[in-house]
């Protein structure tokens, strides 16, 4: 299986998942979409991503955003471990946790790594955009817990971006200063951006952030 890459179209899929049978691109629809991967079940980070994603159910309907996490287990596992899961990190599970034992989607998004290991997946993480087509891509280590603070803020750029015309610089965070990218001109930035624009050099440009229609409707 090649390397899945950005702008590539996400494999679909369907799957046994602790939510019922998941036919992947009819399930994600119109919406951005978060696929991660796990190593085993009744694994300890594990247990506590699961835990900490739950926990921001909201912020990621806010966004618009499905999450869907992948186990090569078997689904009577991923019930026990929900349920554990639940105990430990205090939440409720409510999105689907696909039961992958013939690694069907671990092979599809490139999740087995040999030279880490043979049969558990790596640490994956996808972000989808409504266009079915691959946004980013992130792989840690078995040893390294998501920071999903991080991927909520990297959902908020591509958002934005996809939107406006805009690029986020380094460390950005929502509110603040976006750069305009050097596909829109002066011109049509004094448009686009009626508050006005500070060009440091002329392929950098600052504007302050534009709402997103999300934000506005």
């Amino acid at each position: 299986m090649a390397t899945l890459r950005l702008g590539d179209i996400a494999p679909d899929f369907t799957a046994d998942s602790t939510e019922g049978t998941i036919h992947f691109h009819q399930w994600l629809g119109s919406d951005w979409g978060v696929l991660f991967s796990h190593p085993a079940d009744f694994t300890p980070v594990c247990t506590t991503e699961l835990g900490a994603t739950a926990k921001l159910k909201h912020e990621f309907a806010r966004r618009g955003v499905k999450v869907l996490a992948v186990s090569v287990d078997p689904l009577p596992a991923h019930h026990d471990w929900v349920r554990d899961i639940e105990e430990t990190q205090r939440t409720t599970v409510d999105f689907p946790l696909i039961a992958d034992p013939e690694r069907k989607v671990a092979l599809a998004y490139d999740m087995i790594h040999p030279a880490a290991s043979e049969k558990a997946t790596v640490r994956s993480l996808f972000i989808i955009g409504p266009d079915k087509k691959v946004k980013l891509t992130i792989t840690y280590p078995a040893s390294t817990g998501r920071n999903f603070q991080e991927v909520l803020r990297v959902i908020d750029s591509l958002q934005l971006t996809s939107e406006w015309g805009v690029a986020t610089p380094a460390d950005w965070k929502p509110g603040e200063e976006v750069v305009i990218t050097p596909a829109v001109s002066d011109a049509e930035a004094e448009v686009r951006f009626p508050g006005g624009y500070r060009a440091v050099k002329p392929y950098l440009r600052y504007t302050a952030q534009p709402q997103l229609k999300r934000e506005t409707a």
